[in-house]
């Protein structure tokens, strides 16, 4: 009963305090594993990838901000590593284009 308890207050409490993003800094993309709640004034979640260095850079974000190169998402735990949207119909046109020349 104690533990039905605790869910329903840790439900509780992830939709009271807001908006949820993964944060981190690291070279692989499915190490960000670490999550937390974003402060009032954010109300994105953010991914921007370094080229050259291969480096990835995640976290809460307003849309203000939101400009290129940073990728960013509505909606709890959305800068995950799943590729949607735009970064998929790049991974399809990239695909097309690296068929024609080989």
């Amino acid at each position: 009963m104690q533990l039905c308890g605790v869910l329903v207050l840790f439900i509780t409490m992830t939709t009271v305090c807001g908006l949820r993003c993964y944060t981190c800094t690291a070279t692989d993309p499915r190490s960000c594993i670490d999550a937390k709640s974003c402060a009032v004034i954010f109300n994105r979640c953010f991914s921007i990838r370094v080229e050259g260095y291969d480096l990835v850079t995640k976290g809460c974000q307003t849309s203000a901000l939101c400009v290129a190169p940073i990728d960013c998402c509505e909606g709890d735990l959305c800068n995950n590593t799943v590729l949607t949207g735009p970064s998929f119909i790049v991974l399809l046109v990239s695909l097309a284009v690296v068929t024609q020349f080989i």
